[in-house]
């Protein structure tokens, strides 16, 4: 659980808070449940901002409530697709500060108070990503070839006699070629993830790389090399696709693309 007013929350009730945005329209928001059904989605204006906010019940927010939630893989896609959408509409519909999973405070006055103390955070952040939207880029090189598997020691010659000498330099030059194309590989599959990269910065206005995804099942013929995120500007996305395709063609690399995205990953770094 993710309490902003720093306090247990104890109360019957409290106050989820979504997004802060600029003006939102209302009717964006018809129709949407976000994560307490029953209970309808109303602004919260705090000085010059807005926060998007729905009454909730207390308990379903505790943190054993919270925890019991997060390792419910069906409740956790729930609530993170009734959050993502309340998020999404806002954005539509102005410029808007994604918040957290279970941003929460005790009562309006409490939430209206302490939004307030972050006004200058949140005009920053939506300086920075007004006009923007987030696009993930994910990089994939082609995985090794499986070969058969290193012997621990050279193969005895026939009738059990100890390996020639012979025998055993060959196994030795083996197992340097097999090192020596892995580090080729590694060293490869890092100049492809740093191409990339570099070539989707000059094109964004920030970016951020992220932790790399375990690899994919056995069999599967990549592995990845490059997990990021990118800030681009609204007029600047349509030369996304031409972009990837280029790379592409010049890096032999599948190279997948998502997006457009409200910018969560780049609202948080306003200083």
């Amino acid at each position: 659980m993710r309490d902003r007013g720093t306090e247990q929350v104890t109360a019957e009730s409290a106050l989820y808070v979504f997004a802060v945005c600029k003006l939102p329209d209302p009717s964006a928001f018809a129709g949407l449940p976000g994560v307490a059904v029953g209970e309808a989605l109303r602004p919260l204006r705090f000085g010059e901002l807005t926060a998007i906010v729905q009454t909730v019940r207390a308990a379903d927010f505790t943190d054993e409530a919270w925890q019991a939630r997060m390792a419910d893989r069906g409740e956790l896609e729930r609530y993170a697709r009734a959050h993502h959408d309340v998020v999404s509409a806002a954005a539509a519909s102005c410029p808007t500060v994604p918040l957290p999973m279970a941003t929460l405070y005790h009562g309006e006055e409490r939430a209206r108070q302490a939004l307030l103390d972050e006004t200058e955070r949140f005009l920053a952040a939506l300086r920075r990503t007004a006009d923007h939207s987030e696009w993930g880029v994910k990089v994939y090189a082609a995985a090794p070839a499986v070969s058969e598997p290193a012997r621990t020691s050279p193969e005895p010659s026939a009738g059990g006699s100890r390996p020639t000498p012979g025998a055993g330099l060959a196994y030795l030059e083996r197992k340097r070629g097999a090192q020596a194309q892995r580090e080729r590989r590694h060293e490869e599959s890092l100049r492809v993830a740093e191409a990339v990269d570099g070539a989707f910065q000059g094109l964004a206005a920030a970016g951020r790389r992220l932790r790399l995804h375990a690899p994919e099942p056995a069999g599967t013929s990549h592995v990845q090399v490059l997990n990021a995120t990118y800030l681009v500007a609204e007029h600047r996305a349509a030369e996304l696709e031409p972009l990837t395709r280029a790379l592409r063609d010049a890096t032999g690399a599948r190279i997948d693309i998502s997006g457009p995205w409200v910018p969560y990953s780049f609202v948080g770094e306003v200083q």
